[in-house]
């Protein structure tokens, strides 16, 4: 038997009626794959656990309309009690469509059956969330692009066959770089793997004001300042989707800070790039 393509011509495809995408967050999180990465003790979690609150109340993410159902967040590295002081913060009357699991499972073992389990137990699931990835890696494996590739997909197609969106919760590299996504630990093949990537990197190490900044293959590039408030819940202040002069304004808001108190200043670029990058979790380019 010959072996073909099964292909779709253009006019076709242009003409057939599609399933538009399913978001679980308007214009933010779809249906898919998708990575959250930051420094450690940023507020990933807290956002994770926010978002799955959120998400299962049917309640606004900074604006954006959300999907309702059920949520699940494998908080593989807290205590019930952890997650309990949490939930006192974040909100006054937690819903039971939000569910929650302590007790890690591997990757290439029982965590595939199990997701898939509590899925046909609650069939309106819409978001897993799972904290951290690297819990639930075989640390055995190496971790090169194929590998990382290869154990992503394994969940990326969880997600698109029930429909869901799957968001992994990760660290980011010490090291610098101008571009905050080659930040994140591992290789390429993760970013390769997911639809959507998300950084969380704060201002200044404490600060509670952070920049998400979001790249995907079903969203536009937007930056979304927040702020950590007293609930440590993560308040939007300013987002480029809405304010597309945001993603400008961020260099000039440090200059016009660093100058407030100063009258005249001189300085080489790589100098001046110094004096703006301390106290911050990253570095300013003189670039």
């Amino acid at each position: 038997m010959t072996k073909r393509f099964n292909t779709i011509d253009g006019e076709t495809l242009m003409t057939m009626p599609l399933k538009p995408i399913n978001f679980i967050i308007e214009n933010l999180l779809s249906e898919g794959l998708h990575i959250l990465a930051g420094s450690p003790k940023v507020g990933k979690s807290w956002l994770a656990l926010w978002l799955s609150v959120a998400i299962a109340k049917g309640e606004e993410v900074w604006g954006n309309k959300v999907k309702e159902g059920t949520t699940l967040y494998l908080c593989f590295e807290d205590s019930q009690i952890r997650i309990q002081n949490r939930l006192f913060d974040i909100t006054d009357e937690a819903t039971d469509a939000v569910n929650f699991c302590t007790e890690n499972a591997m990757l290439g073992g029982e965590l595939e059956e199990r997701i898939i389990n509590f899925i046909k137990e609650h069939p309106d699931t819409v978001l897993i969330i799972i904290d951290t990835l690297q819990m639930i890696r075989n640390t055995s494996k190496d971790n090169n692009y194929a590998n990382d590739y290869s154990e992503l997909t394994i969940l990326k197609n969880l997600a698109d066959k029930y429909g869901i969106a799957i968001l992994l919760i990760h660290h980011l590299r010490k090291e610098y770089d101008k571009d905050p996504f080659n930040r994140i630990s591992g290789t390429t093949g993760i970013q390769g793997a997911v639809d959507s990537s998300f950084i969380l990197v704060e201002d200044t190490r404490g600060s509670k004001v952070a920049t998400l900044s979001c790249v995907g293959r079903d969203i536009d590039y937007r930056e979304i300042k927040l702020k950590r408030d007293e609930d440590n819940i993560w308040q939007v202040v300013t987002d480029s989707f809405i304010n597309k002069d945001v993603l400008l304004d961020d260099i000039v808001i440090l200059l016009s800070d660093f100058m407030e108190d100063r009258e005249y200043h001189k300085s080489t670029p790589t100098e001046l790039a110094e004096e703006l990058s301390k106290n911050r979790d990253d570095n300013i380019s003189p670039k």
